[in-house]
């Protein structure tokens, strides 16, 4: 078979074309980006606290989530942050970030983590993970030494960038100042060996670029005694898994790992016999989906996608929304038909530069449009806690993927809603999923209330 091979000019026709692609959707949409503003921050103003003789005095309280919350997050054991002896500084960034007591998975992580065992958690998407582990890593961090204590390990940049965020958000009271360090593929690797030369506590990276830093001797890793695995299952695939292998070689002997996923698959657990000694388990996966999660399907035809998309679009109450395509021409192809039905817009893939993609990331983060159109680049981790409606354009090969694809919507035990747009060829994908995750993905109804999915 005859195979074309592109020339550099070819690839950099390509890349031009690509960027004025992207400049002009986001040009069509600037009008409604304007209008479709998200507010994530309505009182900035609030007072701040006095008088109540303990360490939330002199903090600004933050604003208060009344939004309904499901049983994933509230079924606890009452405990609260006070309770795990923390750092006055580390209660601080706690309060200020707006967590007011731990969730079930942040009850049982926390304490096991400080003790310095091995870690293998199981929690659902969207219910406190994140946190579980950064918390009793700064609990266990001394800011009056230099070397890196504390390795987060991450499969995807965008979400090394969304932990490293929230690391120095619940942790910027601390005194002398925590210095966390992100480095991912796809940004400069001077920038980050010039980094390196000032005092770095914790690191959040991605695999291949930490190995990378390590090896050449300019991420000194050597007295660093937690490893923190997040989306385990996909670091233990095995693109990854020899790497790891790898940069715990060069971690102080004496370490602990923790691992966090919603799904533990077969490697994990041959990982785990070779390199996590005596693991404490911690399993709240009594069932897979999440309770807030209302799913349904709508059968279509191809050609009837967009326009099915557009009665979505006009009937929903959406804050904002995430539309999966499995392809990144199926997604590039779809934010242009979306942004020229009139709706504000972007669009995130592997294939765009890293500075496109976080540029897009934050914009969306903070609100700036309503609509991302994304591949399968976005499924892990990302948390964006006013999406509200997840919708499945082109339906999902696997259930894992299917799984972390809907967790985006109902963050933290909100309420959330999971469209599916269904052709004939993707019957026999539906049953399987329903009966993997064991759950059940009803067909649309003419009208949805608006209390499945508005908090």
């Amino acid at each position: 078979m005859a195979s074309v091979q592109k020339t550099p000019q070819h690839h950099q026709q390509h890349h031009q074309q690509q960027q004025q692609q992207q400049h002009q959707i986001q040009q069509q949409q600037q009008p409604h980006a304007t209008n479709n503003k998200i507010n994530h921050h309505p009182n900035n103003n609030a007072n701040l606290i006095t008088g109540t003789g303990t360490f939330r005095d002199g903090l600004v309280a933050p604003v208060s989530d009344d939004r309904y919350k499901t049983e994933d997050v509230t079924q606890t054991k009452g405990r609260d942050f006070e309770d795990f002896f923390l750092k006055r500084e580390l209660l601080m960034g706690i309060f200020e970030k707006g967590f007011e007591k731990p969730s079930p998975i942040q009850e049982e992580a926390i304490p096991i983590i400080l003790q310095n065992r091995n870690v293998l958690a199981r929690a659902k998407n969207g219910t406190g993970k994140t946190a579980a582990y950064i918390i009793p890593s700064l609990e266990k961090t001394d800011t009056t030494k230099g070397h890196i204590q504390v390795l987060i390990l991450i499969p995807t940049r965008e979400l090394a960038l969304q932990t490293s965020a929230i690391v120095k958000e619940i942790g910027k009271h601390m005194s002398p100042t925590l210095q966390c360090m992100v480095t991912t593929g796809g940004t400069s690797l001077k920038d980050d060996i010039m980094r390196l030369y000032n005092a770095v506590h914790m690191i959040v990276a991605t695999p291949g670029r930490i190995l990378d830093l390590a090896s050449k001797k300019v991420a000194d890793l050597s007295k660093c005694r937690t490893i923190i695995m997040d989306e385990a299952d996909k670091l233990l695939s095995p693109e990854f898994q020899p790497v790891l292998e790898q940069i715990i070689s060069l971690c102080d002997p004496s370490h602990q790992i923790c691992l966090f996923s919603a799904t533990f698959p077969v490697t994990v657990k041959g990982f785990c016999e070779k390199f996590v000694d005596k693991p404490y388990s911690i399993n709240l996966m009594d069932e897979l989906t999440l309770r807030g999660i209302t799913q349904f399907y709508a059968y279509v035809e191809e050609r009837q996608k967009v326009h099915c998309l557009n009665t979505l679009f006009s009937k929903l109450e959406i804050n904002q929304s995430i539309i999966f395509c499995n392809s990144v021409n199926r997604v590039e192809l779809l934010a242009k038909k979306i942004t020229e039905l009139g709706y504000s817009c972007y669009y995130i893939h592997a294939k765009m530069q890293q500075a496109n993609r976080n540029r897009v990331f934050h914009e969306f983060r903070n609100g700036a449009t309503r609509h991302l159109v994304t591949s399968d680049l976005f499924t892990r981790g990302i948390d964006i806690q006013s999406v509200n409606v997840v919708i499945n354009f082109d339906f999902p090969k696997n259930s894992e993927t299917y799984l972390h694809r809907i967790g985006r919507s109902g963050r933290f035990g909100h309420l959330g809603l999971s469209v599916n747009l269904i052709t004939t060829n993707d019957k026999d994908s539906l049953r399987r999923v329903e009966k993997e995750l064991g759950t059940e993905i009803r067909p649309i109804p003419k009208d949805i209330s608006r209390s499945l999915y508005v908090g």
